[in-house]
């Protein structure tokens, strides 16, 4: 057996060859790794409808496995043709704190309203 610390490694106790000194690999235990990974937002469209539905949140290290757990967490039994993934840090919202400042401007303008509008009676579905 060489020096201690000099990178060798060592056969005693019976567990095979194992490194010693300071350069003994240490790695993140895996609970402890996961809990770093980034969150990310699921969204999934349905078969019958057009909207992607926001269907809850996972934890995933890096964007391709978020996407194989939100498939195999929120799509078990085939509920989505399509589905999205977004990191939450990547995602601006507004406050609903921040409601009347923000979506008030819109109110003074009649024109965007549909009830502004007659519609036909020949106009189906509508």
């Amino acid at each position: 057996m060489s020096e201690p610390g000099t990178g060798d490694v060592t056969a005693e106790g019976g567990h095979g060859a194992v490194p010693t000194g300071p350069q003994v690999p240490v790695e993140a235990s895996p609970a402890t790794a996961r809990r770093d990974w980034p969150l990310y937002e699921v969204f999934v469209r349905g078969k019958r409808g057009l909207n992607h539905v926001h269907v809850g949140s996972l934890h995933a290290p890096d964007d391709e496995m978020a996407v194989h757990a939100a498939r195999d967490l929120y799509t078990r039994r085939n509920e989505g043709v399509s589905i999205w993934v977004v990191r939450a840090s990547d995602i601006t919202a507004s406050s609903p704190d921040e409601k009347d400042p923000l979506f008030a401007p819109s109110g003074d303008k009649v024109y965007r309203h549909p009830t502004f509008y007659e519609i036909p009676e020949n106009v189906p579905h509508m």
